[in-house]
Parts: C-alpha cells; sequence; structure tokens
C-alpha cells in the first residue's frame, strides 16, 4: 500500500497468496474430511463421544454451545453437576484426545480469515480476469472460491462438530481456569455457517462481480468441451491419421491450458460461482447457458472425494428462499430431470468414442514414439476427457439417482467395459514414462529454437512495457536461450517452476486496473506463453501433468464400486486383458495425500497395498483356475490313450470279426481318441477354445508389466501366478493319487505318470503366454514331492504311496493271495479271481508300475520308500532277536552239535516260536524282494534319463578296491550311492543303517544315516553279544527250515518260479540279514562268508534229515523245501555252488526240481 493510501498491485503477491492458499485449501479438506469420517465411524472416533455415562454431559454441552465454561452456575443443578464431574474427571484425556480436531477448526478460521483477506483485495485491485488469457490467475481464483466453499460446506457435515469444540473448550477451562482465546470466534463461525450456503452468499455479494468475470471468460472453452459423443466423431476429436499429411505437425491451440482442463473443474466453477452470485442469472444470457448445460449434464457433483452434493435438490432449496425465483426453481426441476434421463447415455456415448480414440492412440505412439513430442496435446487432451468421464461415472454410480418423475435405465451407470478405458489411460501414462528424454529432447529444441525467438519478437513489438515486465519477459528468453539437447543427453534435471510463477507474477501484474501493460489487450503475448508454459511442462513436470490430467486416487474411496468392476472384468473375456489396469491405479492413490495431514497417509498406503495384492491375488487365482480347467481336459484326453481303454475297441472287432457273416446288430465302435479336434467350420468353438481365450487374455495382463510400484512396495504379478501354480500343482499331483485310506484304493502309478505329463504339457505351454519359469515351479513342486511331507506339512505323494505299498499291499502278501514271482518280477495274486479282488497286486507292482514310481518319485522319494522298507524290516528283526535271546541255551547247544543228529533233534523239539521265526524271516524276505524290484525299476529310470551319471557310478562301484586301507565305512560310503542310484550292493546300506538305529535305540525320527565317523560309536556298546545273537539267529532260522515242509502252502509253483507262501522270499531275507549284521557286529566279508557256510552247513544237515522223515505229512512239500538251499546260494555273493554241493548232493537238487516240475504240470 502506498502513502497515500491506494493498494500497489505489484506489491499485493496476488499469485504467491493464489498459490500458498490454493495448496493450504487442498490440505485443510483433506484434514476436514478425516474428521467427518473419524466422527462418523463408532470405531474411529473418540472413545468418550460414545460413552453412555458423558452422554448427558455432551448434549447438555451442545444444547449450551457455545456458552458453556466452569464459570456458569452450573454447579447449583444437581443433575448438571453430576454430568459435568465426568467430564472433569477425564479432561486430561479429552484434550489430549480432541486437541488435533480443535486445532484443525482453528486453522480453518484462519484460513477462512486469509481467503476473505485475498478475495477483497483482488476486490480492490479490479483484477480482469479471462480463463484464455491470464489462465492461472483465473484457475488459481475459481480453485480458490471452489475449495473455500467445498470447506465450509463439509465442515458443516460434521455432525459431532459442536460436542468436539465444547468438550475441548470446557477442559481446557477446568485445566487453565479459562477458555481457549480461539473459542469465542471459532463457536460463532460455528453458528454462522449452520446453513452455509446461505452464509456464502451473504459473503460473495462483494465479490460477485470478479466471480461473475471469471465465470463468464468460461462462455469461451465450456461449451465445445462439453459436445456429444456423436460430434466428437465427426470432428475425429483426437485422431492423429484424421490429416496424414499433418502428422508431423505440432498440436497447436490459441487456448492449450484449457484443452486438458477437466470439465468436472468447470462444472463445480459454474454450479458454485452462480449459487453464491445467482444475481448473474438474471443479467446475462451467456451465464444461464452455462447455468443450464452445467445442470443438464449432473445430478451429483463432487464436493471433495467421495463427498458428494446433489445438485439440484440444493439449488431449489436456496432458490426457493428468495423472492421472484419460482422460475429458476421450475428451470432447475427440468435440468434435474433432464439430467437424471439424459446424462446417461450421453456419458455412456463419450466413453465408448474415447476406447476407441485413446486405442487409436496408444497404437500409433506405442508404434511410433516420435510422434509424442508434436502430439503431446493430444495424448493430455484425451487422458483429461477419459478422467472426467470415470470420475463421472463413479460419482453416479455410487449416488443414486433422486426420485423424480422420470427414472434413469440402470444401464448407463454399469460399464462393463471401463476396465478398456483405464488400460488405455494405463497406456498412455506408461508411454509418457517410458519415452520422456524422447519429449524432453522434442521440447527442449521446441523452446530454444522457436518459442524464444517469437517471444523475443513479440516483446519488441510491444507498444507499452514497463521495466518490471520487461525484466521477468527477458529473463524467460534468457532462460529458453540457455537450453540445448546436450543438457537432455547428460541427464541434466530441469527446473522451470521459477519461470512458471514470473509468468503467474506477470498475470497478476498485467491484469489489474490501472496496469500499464494490460494483457487483455495483448492476446497474442497471453497466447504465446501459455503454450511456452505448456512446453515448459513437457521437458521438466511430466509426472505432475499426467497427475493433473489422469490422476485417478478418488478410486481409493469408492472401494466397492471398484472391486465390483474388477469382478466384472474377470467375468467378462473380452475384458480380461485390461484388468492388469486396477493394480496399476492403485498406484495413484498416495497422490490424494497432503503434507498437512500425514496421519491419513499409512492409512492410506495401507489401503493401496491390500487393494494391489488382492487385485494381482485375483487375478493370478482366475487365471489358476483357467489352466485347473485346461488340465483337466488335458489328462481325461490323455486317460483316452491308456492301453486299458483299448480293450473295448479290441472286443469289438473282434466280436465283428466273428459275426461277420450273421445279421446280428453289431454294438457301434466307440469315439477314438482325437476325434475331439475334428472340425466342420472354423466357427465352432469348443470349451477349449474359450478356455484358451481367457487364459490369453488373462496372461496378457499379468504379462503388461513385470512389477508395479505401490507406496515404495514393487509388486510383480507373474509372481502370483508362479505361487498359485505352485500351490495349484501340488494340489492337484496329490488329488490325483486318488488315496482312499478306508478302502484302500490308489491309483496306478503308470495313470498317475500319464495324467501328471499331461499336466505339465498344458503348464510348460504357459510360457507361450506369460514370461514364466515353469521349470521353477516343476523343480519346487516335483521336489517337495519326493519328501514325505511338502512345505506346508502337508502328504505328498511319495508319502500316499510309500503307505499305501507298506500298509495294504505288502500286509496283503501274508494272508496267502499274493505271492511274490521272480519270473514275472512282480507280485501275483494267486488262488483267486483277479476281478474279485480289491487290489490287483500284478497291477501295482510289475516292471512298468514301478518304473512309472520311480519316475514320479524320484531318486529322494525311492530313498524314503526303502528307508520305509527297512524301519518295518528293523522292527521284525528286532523281534527275531528277542525269540532268539529266549532260546538262547537251546540255539547254543545246536550250533555246537550239528554233527550228532540224535542231540539235534532232542533239542530242536525244545525250540520255542519257530513258526514265529520263519513268518518273520518270510515277511523280510517278502519286503527286500519288493525293494529289488524297486531298485531295479530306478535303476532303469536313470539309465534312461542320466546314462552319463549312471556309467560313472557303476564304474566307481565296481572299481572301488575292498582293501584294508578302504575300511567298511568307506566302502558303505560308496555302497550307498549305489544304492542311491538303483544298483545292487553286497551289503544292503539301508538295512545297516536301519539296524544300526536300532541298535542304538533311537527313535524312528533318527532313522536317517548317522554322519560315518558317529557310526562305530553306535553299535560298539557290547559287540561280542551282539555278534553272538546275529551267529544263533542265523542258527534258529537253518535248523527250521525242515518245519516248512508240514505247510502244504510251501509247494513249489514253476511257473512263477516260487513258492506259494513265499518262502522263496527266504533266500533273500538270509543272505540280506546275514550281510547287514555281521558288517556291523563282524569283521568284514570275511566273517559274512563264514557265518554264511555256517548256515548253510546246518540247513544242508537239518534238510537231508527229511529223506529219513516216513511222515506223508513232512514228505508232501519235501522237494519244495528242499530248492530253498539252490535259491540261498544263488541269491547270495557271499557263496558257491561248489560249496553247496560239498554239504547236499547235487543230484537230490536235480531231482527235487523234476519233482516239483512234474507236480506242477498235473496241477
Amino acid at each position: 500500500m502506498s502513502r497515500t493510501g491506494q493498494l500497489i498491485p505489484s506489491q499485493q503477491k496476488l499469485a504467491e497468496k493464489l498459490t500458498v492458499l490454493n495448496d493450504r485449501a487442498m490440505g485443510m479438506l483433506t484434514r476436514i474430511y478425516n474428521i467427518k469420517k473419524a466422527c462418523g465411524d463408532v470405531k474411529s472416533k473418540p472413545a468418550f463421544l460414545s460413552d453412555k455415562n458423558l452422554e448427558g454431559a455432551i448434549k447438555f454441552i451442545v444444547r449450551k454451545f457455545p456458552h458453556v465454561d466452569s464459570k456458569n452456575n452450573y454447579w447449583t443443578m444437581p443433575f448438571v453437576q453430576s454430568q459435568l464431574q465426568q467430564v472433569n474427571n477425564i479432561k486430561g484425556e479429552i484434550m489430549k484426545q480432541l486437541s488435533l480436531y480443535y486445532f484443525t477448526f482453528v486453522d480453518v478460521m484462519d484460513f477462512k480469515d486469509h481467503v476473505s483477506e485475498l478475495l477483497t483485495t483482488m476486490d480492490a485491485c479490479n483484477v480482469h480476469f479471462d480463463i484464455t488469457t491470464n489462465y492461472d490467475l483465473t484457475k488459481g481464483y475459481l480453485d480458490l472460491i471452489i475449495s473455500y466453499v467445498s470447506l465450509m460446506l463439509l465442515l458443516a457435515r460434521i455432525d459431532d462438530r459442536k460436542a468436539v469444540l465444547g468438550l475441548y473448550n470446557y477442559a481446557h477451562d477446568l485445566t487453565h481456569g479459562k477458555v481457549d482465546q480461539n473459542f469465542a470466534r471459532l463457536g460463532q463461525m460455528i453458528l454462522d455457517y449452520e446453513q452455509p450456503l446461505k452464509k456464502l452468499q451473504e459473503e460473495f455479494t462483494p465479490h460477485s462481480k470478479l466471480v461473475a468475470c471469471a465465470l463468464l471468460s468460461l462462455h469461451q472453452v465450456y461449451p465445445r468441451r462439453n459436445l456429444p459423443a456423436e460430434q466428437w466423431r465427426q470432428a475425429q476429436m483426437l485422431s492423429l491419421v484424421s490429416a496424414p499429411g499433418q502428422m508431423l505437425n505440432p498440436a497447436q491451440s490459441e487456448t492449450m491450458p484449457c484443452e486438458y482442463l477437466s470439465v468436472e473443474t468447470m462444472e463445480k466453477w459454474i454450479i458454485f460461482g452462480f449459487l453464491l452470485c445467482h444475481g448473474q442469472l438474471t443479467q446475462s444470457d451467456s451465464a444461464v447457458q452455462l447455468w443450464r448445460l452445467a445442470l443438464s449434464g449432473n445430478y451429483v457433483i463432487t464436493l471433495f472425494r467421495d463427498e458428494v452434493l446433489y445438485i439440484h435438490k440444493t439449488v431449489e432449496g436456496v432458490f426457493e428462499g428468495i423472492k421472484g425465483y419460482g422460475k429458476r426453481v421450475t428451470e432447475t426441476k427440468e435440468c434435474a430431470n433432464y439430467a437424471v434421463v439424459n446424462a446417461g447415455p450421453f456419458h455412456r456415448e463419450r466413453r465408448a468414442f474415447l476406447r476407441t480414440a485413446l486405442k487409436e492412440l496408444v497404437m500409433i505412439l506405442a508404434d511410433q514414439p516420435g510422434l509424442l513430442g508434436p502430439k503431446a496435446l493430444f495424448v493430455f487432451m484425451g487422458l483429461s476427457f477419459a478422467r472426467d468421464e470415470v470420475l463421472w461415472l463413479l460419482r453416479h454410480s455410487e449416488n443414486p439417482a433422486p426420485k423424480l418423475n422420470k427414472r434413469p435405465n440402470p444401464v448407463d451407470y454399469e460399464d462393463r467395459q471401463l476396465p478398456e478405458l483405464l488400460y488405455y489411460m494405463e497406456e498412455l501414462r506408461g508411454l509418457l514414462r517410458k519415452y520422456n528424454q524422447v519429449m524432453q529432447r522434442y521440447y527442449v529444441q521446441y523452446l530454444n529454437g522457436f518459442d524464444s525467438i517469437v517471444l523475443n519478437n513479440l516483446v519488441q513489438n510491444l507498444s507499452v512495457c514497463p521495466e518490471d515486465e520487461s525484466i521477468i519477459m527477458s529473463s524467460f528468453v534468457n532462460t529458453m536461450n540457455g537450453l540445448s539437447v546436450k543438457q537432455v543427453e547428460e541427464g541434466e534435471i530441469f527446473d522451470f517452476r521459477g519461470m512458471r510463477l514470473d509468468w503467474f507474477r506477470l498475470q497478476a501484474y498485467t491484469s489489474v486496473s490501472r496496469a500499464q501493460l494490460v494483457l487483455r489487450e495483448n492476446p497474442d503475448l497471453a497466447r504465446l506463453m501459455n503454450t511456452i508454459t505448456f512446453h515448459t511442462y513437457m521437458v521438466d513436470s511430466l509426472d505432475e501433468m499426467a497427475k493433473e490430467t489422469s490422476d485417478l486416487s478418488n478410486f481409493c474411496f469408492y472401494g466397492r464400486l471398484f472391486e465390483q468392476y474388477f469382478q466384472w472384468c474377470l467375468e467378462t473375456p473380452s475384458q480380461m486383458r485390461y484388468s492388469i489396469s486396477f493394480p496399476l491405479i492403485c498406484s495413484h492413490f498416495m497422490n490424494c495425500t497432503h503434507e498437512i495431514c500425514p496421519e491419513e497417509r499409512h492409512h492410506i498406503g495401507d489401503r493401496s497395498l491390500s487393494q494391489a495384492n488382492f487385485f494381482l491375488d485375483e487375478m493370478a487365482k482366475e487365471a489358476k483356475n483357467i489352466i485347473t480347467s485346461i488340465c483337466d481336459e488335458q489328462c481325461k484326453l490323455g486317460d483316452q490313450l491308456l492301453p486299458k481303454n483299448a480293450a473295448k475297441t479290441i472286443s469289438i472287432a473282434i466280436e465283428r470279426k466273428r459275426n461277420q457273416n450273421k445279421a446280428k446288430k453289431l454294438p457301434q465302435e466307440p469315439d477314438k481318441p482325437g476325434r475331439e479336434s475334428m472340425r466342420r467350420s472354423r466357427t465352432d468353438v469348443t470349451s477349449m477354445d474359450k478356455l484358451y481365450l481367457m487364459l490369453t487374455e488373462l496372461c496378457s495382463a499379468i504379462n503388461y508389466t513385470p512389477s508395479i510400484q505401490v507406496w515404495e512396495h514393487t509388486f510383480a504379478p507373474r509372481e502370483y501366478l508362479t505361487q498359485h501354480l505352485e500351490s495349484r500343482f501340488t494340489k492337484a499331483l496329490v488329488g490325483m493319487v486318488m488315496y482312499n485310506p478306508d478302502s484302500g484304493e490308489i491309483a496306478k502309478p503308470s495313470e498317475l505318470l500319464n495324467s501328471v505329463e499331461a499336466y505339465m504339457g498344458v503348464l510348460q505351454t504357459i510360457e507361450n503366454y506369460v514370461h514364466l519359469d515353469i521349470t521353477r515351479v516343476f523343480n519346487n513342486v516335483l521336489l517337495q514331492q519326493t519328501q514325505p511331507q511338502d512345505s506346508h506339512g502337508d502328504k505328498t505323494i511319495t508319502a500316499l504311496y510309500t503307505n499305501w505299498y507298506l500298509e495294504v499291499l505288502l500286509r496283503r502278501v501274508s494272508t496267502g493271495q499274493i505271492m511274490f514271482s521272480p519270473n514275472r518280477h512282480a507280485f501275483v495274486n494267486v488262488g483267486v479271481d483277479p476281478n474279485q479282488v480289491a487290489v490287483n497286486a500284478e497291477e501295482f507292482s510289475d516292471i512298468s508300475e514301478l518304473r512309472s514310481l520311480a519316475e514320479l518319485l524320484g531318486p529322494y522319494g525311492m530313498k524314503f520308500l526303502n528307508e520305509s522298507l527297512m524301519w518295518h524290516i528293523s522292527s521284525q528283526v528286532a523281534e527275531l532277536k528277542k525269540l532268539v535271546t529266549q532260546n538262547k541255551d537251546v540255539l547254543t547247544t545246536l550250533r555246537t552239535h550239528f554233527d550228532k543228529p540224535a542231540l539235534m533233534a532232542e533239542h530242536f523239539n525244545r525250540l520255542r516260536d519257530v513258526d514265529n521265526v520263519l513268518k518273520r524271516v518270510t515277511i523280510v524276505g517278502v519286503i527286500l524282494s519288493f525293494k529289488t524290484l524297486a531298485q531295479d525299476a530306478l535303476n532303469d529310470v536313470l539309465k534312461k534319463r542320466i546314462p552319463f551319471l549312471m556309467s560313472s557310478i557303476i564304474d566307481f562301484q565296481k572299481h572301488f578296491p575292498e582293501t584294508p586301507e578302504n575300511n567298511m565305512v568307506r566302502v558303505e560310503i560308496v555302497n550307498e550311492m549305489a544304492s542311491a542310484a538303483g544298483l545292487p550292493c553286497d551289503v544292503d546300506p539301508a538295512l545297516c543303517a536301519a539296524l544300526r538305529v536300532q541298535k542304538s535305540g533311537a527313535g524312528a525320527e533318527y532313522f536317517l544315516p548317522q554322519p560315518f565317523h558317529m557310526r562305530r560309536q553306535i553299535w560298539a556298546e557290547n559287540p561280542d553279544e551282539d555278534y553272538k545273537i546275529a551267529c544263533l539267529l542265523m542258527v534258529f532260522i537253518a535248523v527250521s527250515l525242515p518245519m516248512l515242509s508240514l505247510d502244504s502252502q510251501s509247494s513249489f509253483r514253476a511257473d512263477l518260479e516260487g513258492h506259494t507262501n513265499n518262502i522263496h522270499c527266504l533266500a533273500k531275507a538270509v543272505n540280506s540279514i546275514a550281510a547287514a549284521m555281521f558288517t556291523i557286529y563282524g569283521k568284514g566279508r570275511v566273517t559274512i562268508e563264514e557265518r554264511l557256510k555256517e548256515f548253510l552247513a546246518l540247513a544242508s544237515s537239518s534238510l537231508l534229515k527229511l529223506g529219513q522223515e516216513t511222515d506223508k505229512l513232512a514228505l508232501r512239500s519235501r522237494e519244495s523245501v528242499y530248492l530253498l538251499l539252490d535259491q540261498i546260494v544263488r541269491e547270495s555273493p557271499f557263496l558257491t555252488m561248489d560249496l553247496l554241493e560239498s554239504c547236499f548232493p547235487y543230484a537230490l537238487l536235480r531231482n527235487s526240481y523234476h519233482a516239483v516240475l512234474r507236480q506242477d504240470n498235473r496241477l
């Protein structure tokens, strides 16, 4: 202000104040919004506001507001005294919890004072507003008014405002002995704004001239921005190819910033501006046109975030109280009916147009990113148009139309194709980020090579140019002249904020009354500077521009709609590829936070993270479900190729051949596999076609970006799919086993392998759609399936098959209905019809099934199977040792007097539990026979899979010398390696490990092999006693063999090369137990050979006595039992046929073979 008392406009800092106050307004709106939401939610509002004990006191304070303090004589009223005493008891807590709320209201009051002061100053300066010339000044002025109005309307919506302020003030008075210094004015402000619009109309009466000036300037912009989609199509709006010859020309406009100015913002300016300054509606036809156009396009308008105002109802309420406004009320009702019926279709058509227009933009710019330079304006126009339509749909979908004479069509407010529009918006944003440097290069050259020259010429031709304005414009020219492409190439950070603020200041200086340089008289300067401002944004503030034109953070406050559109997107195959736009929008959420309200930052950040996680997880789940459906279908097709399904076709072919000359109706041949792929027309669409289409679309979304940044967190969409595929593959594997513990049913390994291969085949095709490492999925899942439990602690196929073979198949062998056939290399059912048994043993134990099992379980799984088998064997050996201990004295005598037949017979009769010993040894032999089959199958698979590694292992095992230098521990290391590869070993390392664990008394959890340097410590406690027990066990088995001849089931079946009761498995049991026990308790191979020679001598001596028997019962299976000696020697790597012949006549063995063969032929 000058000495004469006149305002000097250049000293009022209008530009700076508008900038600061507009930013402050957003912060205050954020804080008031959070207070409103907190007070409206029982969970988040201060607890004492809902306390029943304080309810009376709060009601009293609200009723007396604002005249409540501790000095009033309320204490004479008993009921008031008791109520207010409750407040006194918690006054500290009240002040602590309500201080933020209270001082927010104080800040609102201060903000109101500053706004009023600035508006008064601008009135005094008689500022001229025109959106087409002084864009920043006009926009800042109107934004400030709208923010101020919205703030006061929100303030009036806080139901507990009187309770909060009154409680805090009363607690402050009790604590400090006086009321807060701001409370008087604050209380009056609350009372004044009980009816906020009425009060605001009074406030803006002095400002109506400037407000009207600013609003009427929109007449040049708003009507052409609010055109229907049909006119957009006719004008080929946003099209780059409408004029191919001008494709490289820069997009220009005389009102550059107005082209991407939000229509919603202009509508708020018009509605609130003319509502406060309604007198202009009777003075200007242009005002009425703008007013009617704005009222006809919406029935709700946004105050802040998801807080909206029903326009027509509010306008009617204001105008009905004004005399002579009946016509305006009628006009408002007509606009309301029009908006409810026609606004929906109007905006639906615009969204449809924008989908195709933005798609064209994306495709052309992605192919030719160099066009981003000259056509940047089209990009931001498209983003702004699309954002306006999205936000319009959001607020109108969430807030139902008012009940009028006409009803809206619900379809107009449910756009299932909205994800496509969101997707193209994100695509354009992505192109701006990706080709940021391309745009910088273009506009740096533009500013330096064209804008600076034009501006310099224009300034020099100005008729009037005061010194201050000249200095500012000269600085513009100098700044642009100092730019070069080299700065872009070197990655220099540009900052034109100072230049833009100077232009803002210049607008303020040249728009006031009595300005020497009047901006409205120099429109060319205004247009050029607005264009230059846009060009500077392209160089240093692309992110800010993208945020201004395409920020969709409002979705954060429309969570229900956000998730609903996402679900619709996943339900519509044609929209699935656009689902990635939803997690990408979650990265916008933090844009709505403000530094004045830091307490909400964490809350909104958490919401953005949870939403992004939810969307990506649901996308991955949907993709997983589609893939699962495809896998299930492929598994069914794969099952059709199984050999068992050929039986029906073969039987029909045989039937036809038999009846080819007869007139008998023949059965119809079933469809052959592959027929489903035969089509008569390309238009035939199968369910698989639909599934693959959905998978392609959804994988396109998941593959859109490798990562998404949300609130300093990184989300990887592909990892979500990988995790779901791993989880689903794991469940599918276990599910395909079809194990039923009650019935004992389980899938055949070959059929399971066939299904797994079909499943994996489908998963491998996923790599064609999305960049996933499916091999990693296979490794993670299949390796876990080789262990007894997966990473979640659930049973695996290894555990299920191990349990089934041990608890179902091998247990049923002991019933006599299943025997092991060395000839067939499998367990077979005997004595029963295979169709009537619950388990057909051969279908689960032949070489092809066990090879399939080995492929499924792998070496680790087969090792676990072997260890489980050995654990059962060790249990049997433990029982055998107990039986030996019970008969220890008798066995010692038998061992030392085997050459005295009479004494042997006498002491043999004293043995107890002979049958039990033979039964347990037979069980051990059966288990070892199954282990041999499993090991052979594993060996066959590994030779096929890793032939070079297998040849190395075989060579190492074969040529490893058993010398004194290489003690038994080293030999056992080699044996373990060979056994893990499925190779046979003279001494079974797994059985040795099991017997060691048994000897140490460890539980099952210690069944894993111990470190080699610890093994001697485990079994070295009493080696002599253990060695003696092992020797006596071999004696017990040897002298018990003749008892087998008493069993009718001991007969030898030549066709199966085995005994019906599986006693031929004794051969493997004897050799394996002897080798393992004497390896542990003895001194290596020499001890094993000596003990087996002793066993052979005792066994042959005992069996030869059968020749002297006269009892027919003892003779019926004698020849079959004789064959056991030959089988024991053939199975043993430590015994020879020469040694056998020295103990047992070979002629007797030959005659026994002839006898059992003749007997088998007779049967």
